[in-house]
Order: structure tokens, then C-alpha cells, then sequence
């Protein structure tokens, strides 16, 4: 596989993961489908992660963090168990040897997090509290801090609802925005985008969201210039 994906930011991306075939990965129980990568396998890169049943890997840390969402099953690690919809921020410093006894899929991304005093986030989305943000529009932040660039949230439009402008427009996504739908179907003219899909759009995009459907989107926007 070529050793850069998607690795110029200046440029909107698109991926549909579920027309993608899984690809090895160094784990022959663990398989993936990359989504963006810069400068070879152990750099930034972006991916939908499948883990068999009884996979597993040695204990290893992440000297730029990690990012996780859980998407189907349980993923595991010596620190405790994750359902479907956990979202987890491992920080530099971090360390754990992940499993999953029944396997599981998880939205991952590696490489993008540096900053010694970052915090460990573990949310359980399908227990925290949502809370409304306009018609049809339920909010859920997951990660944010004032000294580093990305804001996490999820949310939940309902169908017939447009993806709100303050997290699309220029000012509100200074260095870009990323979507992943986790369930639903996001459209702008005719461009659908269903489960599983997963857009990175520059700065300065003006494009119009629409759910077609009661639909869940997992967004990163990074704020800061530099």
C-alpha cells in the first residue's frame, strides 16, 4: 500500500467504508480500512479497525495519542471494557495492551494528539447526557481544551435537518472539519453518504448538509492557526 492517503489537507476527501475491502494489518486477527495516512505506517493515519473475535495486541503506548469510537462490539484493554458508542482520547504517556474477546469495530486515529498534559477521556455516548441545539439537533461534546486545536463532538439531526452552519462555515472550522456518520445518511445535492462514510472537508467550505435521514455523525473540527 502507498505510504501517503488523503495526506493533502488543503484538499476535501471523501471515503465510503462500507464499498471498501478489509486490509492486514501487522496483527493477522486485526484488519482495517485506512482512510487517510501520511509518511508510512507508524504516522498520522485515520482508520475503520476490525478486531476478530479473541484478537489481541502486545502492550504498546501512542507517544501522539490516540482517538477511538467504538462502532460495533466491545473493545477491551487491561484498564476495562468498552461498549458500542464509547469514545475514548488516549493521551502520549498512555499505554495498554487492546483485545476483544467477541470482536469488535473502532473508528481510530494515531498520531494526531501530542501534548504531554492532555487528559485520558473515556464517554459512554449512549448514556450521556445529550442536549438540544435547535430543531432537530441534539449536541454531545466529547473532547475539548483550550490549549490544543480539536473539538470532538457527536451529533443527531433528525431527518429533513441541515448540519448546522457554525460547524461547517470558515470561522468555526479554521483549519477544517472531519464527519464520520455512524448511522443515518447525510446528502448535498445529489451526494449521499450513509453509514459508515466519512468526509474531511478544508477550511473555508461552504457546503450544505442534510440529513436524509435520522441520522448520528461523529465531527472533529480543529480551531486554532497554527
Amino acid at each position: 500500500m502507498s505510504d501517503s492517503l488523503n495526506a493533502d489537507f488543503r484538499r476535501p476527501a471523501a471515503m465510503d467504508t462500507a464499498k471498501m475491502e478489509w486490509q492486514a494489518s501487522p496483527s493477522p486477527t486485526v484488519w482495517r480500512k485506512r482512510l487517510d495516512l501520511v509518511d508510512g505506517e507508524f504516522s498520522r493515519v485515520t482508520s475503520v479497525v476490525r478486531y476478530d473475535a479473541d484478537s489481541a495486541f502486545h502492550e504498546h503506548g501512542h507517544p501522539q495519542g490516540e482517538e477511538i469510537l467504538v462502532l460495533d462490539g466491545v473493545f477491551s484493554d487491561e484498564h476495562g471494557d468498552y461498549p458500542v458508542g464509547t469514545f475514548l482520547l488516549n493521551p502520549p504517556g498512555f499505554r495498554h495492551a487492546p483485545f476483544s474477546k467477541d470482536g469488535c469495530i473502532i473508528f481510530v486515529k494515531l498520531c494526531q494528539f501530542p501534548g504531554d498534559d492532555r487528559e485520558h477521556v473515556v464517554v459512554d455516548t449512549t448514556q450521556a447526557e445529550w442536549r438540544g441545539a435547535g430543531p432537530g439537533v441534539e449536541v454531545l461534546p466529547l473532547y475539548h481544551d483550550d490549549h490544543y486545536p480539536e473539538d470532538i463532538t457527536m451529533l443527531r439531526l433528525a431527518g429533513g435537518t441541515n448540519l448546522p452552519a457554525d460547524y461547517i462555515d470558515a470561522s468555526a472550522a479554521a483549519k477544517g472539519l472531519e464527519i464520520f456518520v455512524v448511522s443515518g445518511e447525510l446528502k448535498e445535492g445529489d451526494d449521499r453518504y450513509g453509514a459508515g462514510a466519512w468526509l474531511r472537508e478544508p477550511s473555508g467550505t461552504d457546503r450544505g448538509f442534510v440529513a436524509a435521514a435520522d441520522t448520528t455523525l461523529y465531527l472533529k473540527r480543529n480551531h486554532l492557526s497554527a
